[in-house]
């Protein structure tokens, strides 16, 4: 059960909470026949077995860093409680099982998982060569309504593509804050992100623009989506007011609720949008229908 335990700090499970709520929404949102479960299970391993796989990746590329940051040499794999030859074993195992699960999806699904695990082992290599790792990350999860919409469909559609700008500018956002606790460090050993390239002030303007573009892309999925009512409206509303929440939290002369930020209210955020979708499906169906 320890071991256990180390692999979960390592992978950092509980941030599952911030892709898959989002995963869950687009399969609602991107349905044009209902799907079998089985396809659904296979989305939803699709989606955790690639995490695993980027975690992992993340985690044995940042060693030697991770090593020497006062805020990461605790962590498992850099204190030494994690080995290596085990990151790698899970790596290989994540990336067999994300493999298999796009495979049981359909063919197409399969020909483009390649790109994701490219993507998924670029990110940890990014922030050596540009000041915009955080966009990297972007692109993965801008590439989770996509690979939805392909996984249903077998097409990529205006929707999907939306979704993926607010999945992506969202993620992106939360990353440059999230980067602002190793400004310092990323500083002196070299390691490139917003916030080393403009300063703290300017990441922050740059993480608020990030988000409004989130805002807008969901104001236009709700304008493409057939079925919106009236509670996709109202729970964008509640998101808008979590983002404005979280950009509050954190100021340039306080960056001591960054954790509070980032794991909370982005948690709170994810969640809301898919229970605002279920909400807007049942109304739609028995709602405005019934």
């Amino acid at each position: 059960m320890s071991k256990v335990k180390l692999y979960s700090e390592l992978l950092k499970f509980e941030h599952t909470v911030f892709a898959l709520p989002f995963g869950l929404a687009s399969i609602f949102l991107l349905y044009q026949e209902v799907p079998s479960w089985k396809k659904v299970i296979a989305i939803l391993i699709a989606m955790i077995s690639a995490r695993t796989l980027g975690m992992a990746l993340n985690r044995l590329v940042d060693k030697p860093f991770d090593e020497k940051n006062p805020r990461t040499k605790i962590w498992p794999h850099a204190s030494g409680l994690v080995k290596d030859w085990e990151i790698k074993l899970l790596i290989f195992i994540s990336g067999l099982v994300f493999i298999g699960s796009c495979y049981a999806i359909n063919l197409l699904a399969l020909a483009l998982s390649p790109v994701v695990i490219f993507f998924l082992w670029f990110y940890p290599y990014a922030k050596r060569i540009t000041y915009f790792p955080h966009l990297v990350l972007g692109v993965v999860y801008f590439l989770i309504p996509i690979a939805v919409d392909i996984a249903l469909n077998e097409r990529v559609s205006l929707i999907a593509f939306l979704l993926g700008l607010a999945m992506g500018s969202w993620v992106s956002g939360f990353d440059v804050l999230y980067s602002l606790q190793d400004y310092e460090f990323d500083k002196n050993v070299g390691l490139k992100s917003i916030p080393v390239r403009f300063g703290i002030a300017k990441a922050l303007k740059i993480a608020r623009l990030l988000h409004g573009i989130t805002f807008f892309s969901l104001v236009l999925v709700g304008l493409v989506y057939p079925k919106t009512t009236w509670i996709y409206y109202l729970g964008l509303f509640l998101i808008t007011l979590f983002l404005v929440y979280e950009h509050r939290l954190i100021t340039e002369k306080d960056l001591s609720k960054i954790n509070k930020a980032f794991f909370t209210v982005n948690g709170f955020i994810s969640f809301v949008f898919l229970l605002v979708v279920l909400l807007n499906e049942l109304y739609y169906t028995f709602g405005l229908k019934g």
